[in-house]
């Protein structure tokens, strides 16, 4: 048996204890995830599987080397190390590196769980297996890289048109309607349809005798001109990968017109559609995800005390690095969303029982209410929050019904103490409502004064539906009825159904930004450096949209598959104020003549700016104002043309204000 091998079980027989424990304390913390498995892999394992998203088997692509070598540079000189992976599949599946220390892989378990958690119960990704039930990812890419591997191994396949075919899907790969669940592309009724009708009877070799008195050219231009309404539509369509699938032909050199795709073709677009689909609530939901699982990492490895003594130093430097890093930091963002969820909610609960006290209404709340005060009666019981092997006296004190002990397992511990390590793992003797109440958000330090701060306007939309009111004569009584799991309640039902553009559309706001220190900046043409422009909510609010509508990618759609009335493609850069890469775009057109067969177009809106506006605005220190172009750009397999849009067409695509697509204000440059 090799080293390597015999150093991995090593780590895994050591690591035996924490997952157990791990998935235990996940559980009484309310959280529910999909089972794990758990492997230890070496650095280069490690490289290998981020390279393919997480999984041991993909279908052979030059994009998983770069991908590979760009990470093993990262890691080789200290650029950025990843200490594990893992992947939405039922079970999970975590790789975790053997180098780690045992302090990083407990923080990776805990992470993992959570995740593992969050793949079970976000509807977005309950969407691909149509509940979850029938999930098995792995299974589903090893078949893939399976069969495109005998496709690209085929002596009858040009292994070169597989590998190109390949590139020109992956450049619209985000292009589907990630809103949906995904369903396979037209049903074989349709796809029949599209037969090349002059093909198959050169294939049968009939007569041209025949063909002209059955088959003739007029009866053939009426079927395909058939086709071609078939392929226009009344509304836009956003899955180009599906409409391709379904309507596009390829171009025959030799024959000089655009024909049916190969079988291997339409089965590579199939197996690499369903792969976007499938990775799709991975790209929409990295912000929440990422944040849920730093969020209860932290609670688990530092509240909870799963890292020890000796290791609570090298966690808290880690994870410090994590959401220190700069940029867009998903794991800061989110955490920070998730927890300002969790305080907003619990604020609202203590603020909605002072409420009901005789005496304290939302005009005199302010005044009245000794903050002071509340907060030291929110602390939680003292035997809940000094659970250990010497205070369980305290905590079997408690009434024998008290929701908040575990009381099956303070008996064990209170019997046989190696049973249970009360003072490893003092979580086991609570139940949820222990923990809730042990970890309440708001009597923690960084969160004081968060309940003073509420605003009268939120006190007043309290008390409007307020009904039994005066229901408590002191303050004490109030506080006493306080739902200390209230804040974990609502995270785990907003967990369930937003994504990142939802959950920032409903929880980013004023307070928020202020408080975390958020703004956006740009590139300004008048100064040509980038700039602070504002620390308004709505400004920072619509920033992120844009960065995380679409995945962050252009919006594009189907218009027409048949572009005044020639068979074109035309596709909709649905406009949001940010101009697309016209060469970017241009590349992209290239690659979908392959797929289409014919010319395709795309419209889109560029900003031009006048020379003399450009220097009156450098000299005012002030932005230009653009004018927005309608443009119409055609690729014809040969060459590119430029045409303006027209205005109708150019209000199709231009944003409303209505959606995440919206045009921004001034502030986006």
């Amino acid at each position: 048996m090799r080293d390597d091998r015999i150093d991995a079980r090593k780590e895994a027989a050591k690591l035996e204890e924490p997952v157990r424990e791990a998935g235990a304390l996940a559980r009484k913390l309310g959280l529910d995830p999909y089972p794990v498995n758990y492997w230890i892999v070496d650095h280069d394992e490690m490289n290998q599987l981020i390279a393919y998203g997480g999984f041991q088997t993909r279908y052979p692509h030059w994009r998983w080397g770069m991908t590979y070598d760009r990470q093993r540079k990262q890691d080789q000189f200290g650029m950025g190390k990843a200490f594990e992976i893992v992947n939405n599949d039922n079970p999970s599946h975590a790789f975790l590196q053997e180098s780690n220390s045992l302090s990083d892989q407990k923080a990776v378990i805990t992470h993992v769980e959570a995740h593992a958690d969050f793949f079970a119960n976000n509807e977005w990704f309950g969407l691909f297996a149509e509940g979850g039930d029938s999930l098995a990812a792995a299974a589903m890419l090893e078949q893939h890289a399976e069969a495109i591997g005998r496709y690209m191994d085929d002596p009858e396949i040009d292994r070169g048109e597989v590998e190109a075919f390949i590139d020109a899907v992956l450049c619209l790969e985000d292009t589907i309607d990630q809103h949906r669940a995904y369903a396979k592309a037209g049903s074989p009724r349709e796809r029949e349809v599209r037969e090349d009708l002059r093909e198959r009877l050169e294939q049968l070799q009939i007569s041209e005798d025949v063909r002209r008195q059955v088959f003739d050219e007029e009866w053939l231009e009426r079927r395909e001109a058939a086709e071609k309404e078939a392929a226009e539509l009344e509304e836009p369509r956003k899955d180009v990968l599906a409409f391709l699938r379904e309507h596009g032909r390829r171009y025959d050199e030799e024959k000089g017109r655009a024909v049916e795709m190969e079988p291997w073709q339409k089965d590579v677009l199939d197996m690499l559609r369903e792969e976007a689909y499938y990775f799709a609530a991975q790209k929409m939901t990295k912000v929440m995800n990422e944040g849920w699982a730093a969020y209860w990492e932290s609670m688990m490895m530092s509240e909870e005390r799963f890292a020890g003594t000796d290791e609570f130093v090298t966690y808290a430097d880690h994870q410090a690095r994590v959401l220190g890093s700069p940029g867009l930091n998903p794991y800061k963002l989110g955490k920070e969303l998730w927890e300002y969820v969790e305080n907003t909610t619990n604020r609202r609960e203590v603020a909605d029982k002072l409420l009901r006290v005789a005496g304290v209404t939302w005009r005199n709340f302010h005044d009245v209410v000794d903050f002071d005060e509340v907060e030291r009666l929110l602390q939680p019981e003292p035997a809940i929050d000094a659970v250990g092997s010497d205070a369980l006296g305290e905590l079997a004190a408690l009434a024998e019904d008290d929701p908040r002990v575990d009381r099956e397992a303070l008996d064990r511990a209170r019997d046989d103490p190696e049973a249970v390590d009360v003072d490893r793992y003092p979580w086991k003797v609570l139940t949820y409502d222990g923990l809730a109440e042990r970890h309440f958000s708001l009597v923690k330090p960084q969160n004081r004064g968060f309940l003073r701060r509420i605003r009268r306007s939120e006190l007043e939309q309290l008390s409007r539906y307020m009904f039994d009111d005066e229901r408590y004569g002191t303050v004490e009584e109030a506080i006493a009825d306080v739902n200390y799991a209230v804040g974990w309640d609502r995270m785990r039902e907003v967990r369930e159904s937003h994504n990142d553009v939802t959950f920032l559309d409903a929880f980013l706001t004023q307070e928020f930004v202020t408080e975390n220190h958020y703004f956006t900046y740009e590139y300004t043409r008048a100064s040509g450096d980038f700039r602070v422009t504002s620390d308004a909510y709505e400004d920072v609010k619509k920033k992120l949209l844009l960065r995380f509508t679409n995945f962050g990618k252009p919006t594009i759609s189907v218009y027409d598959g048949n572009y005044d009335n020639r068979g074109e493609l035309l596709l909709g850069h649905q406009y949001n104020g940010v101009m697309l890469d016209l060469e970017q775009a241009k590349g992209v057109l290239e690659r979908l003549y392959g797929l289409w067969g014919r010319p395709v177009n795309l419209m889109t809106i560029v900003k031009e700016y006048d020379d003399h506006d450009l220097e009156i605005a450098r000299r005012r220190n002030r932005e230009p104002e653009p004018i927005e172009v309608g443009r119409r750009i055609r690729y014809d397999g040969d060459s590119f043309e430029t045409h303006d849009l027209e205005t109708e067409l150019k209000d199709r695509i231009a944003a409303s204000d209505v959606d995440y697509d919206t045009k921004p204000d001034d502030w986006l440059a």
